[in-house]
């Protein structure tokens, strides 16, 4: 896992200059709580990002389950926290509001860790599926796939909706799929 610069960078400046675009009293609490929180590990991390990613070796047959809870909540570099917390930003306030704050935060909680099982899942069929114990190796952090099972969450109660995808208009339904895609070309790994 690369190092990453600490402190205030362009991505970071960004996101907040956005957030108060939206306004503090827009955001939902339990929202502006996960942004915080994802701001300030940023700023502070708990332990290095070689320590706090999840990978099969690290979790698995180390046994370092505190990193199914870490792993999330931490970044690779502020464009890659920017990215992550816009879409929180946007996805938190539409779902907040629908689902209301104390079944919204144990959506956040639950999705934060059942995410990193589904990734050591993915990574161990790998591993049997190509014969290519590497795949065990591979370690993992940010809010990503948080996310997309937000975005996920957000079609079902949205039904209909057309997103916009780089400018291309895709029913909602289809739209994280191609973000996905989209996502992984632009930034792999």
């Amino acid at each position: 896992m690369e190092r990453r610069q600490r402190g205030v960078s362009a991505g970071l400046l960004l996101l907040l200059y956005q957030i108060s675009q939206v306004g503090l009293q827009n955001i939902p609490s339990v929202t502006l709580g996960v942004l915080v929180l994802n701001i300030f590990l940023f700023l502070s991390p708990l332990r290095p990002l070689s320590e706090v990613c999840l990978s099969v070796n690290e979790a698995v047959h180390r046994k370092n389950w505190p990193r199914l809870l870490l792993a999330p909540f931490h970044h690779a570099d502020d464009w890659h926290l920017y990215y992550n917390m816009i879409s929180m930003l946007w996805k938190g306030i539409m779902l907040e509001r629908k689902l209301k704050s104390i079944w919204f935060a144990y959506i956040i909680a639950v999705f934060s860790v059942l995410i990193g099982v589904v990734y050591m899942v993915l990574e161990v069929l790998l591993v049997i599926v190509l014969d290519d114990p590497s795949y065990e190796m591979n370690c993992a952090v940010g809010f990503s796939g948080v996310l997309f099972a937000l975005k996920v969450l957000n079609n079902h109660y949205n039904p209909g909706r057309v997103s916009s995808v780089f400018g291309l208009p895709i029913s909602s339904k289809y739209a994280c799929w191609v973000e996905l895609v989209a996502i992984h070309l632009i930034s792999p790994g």
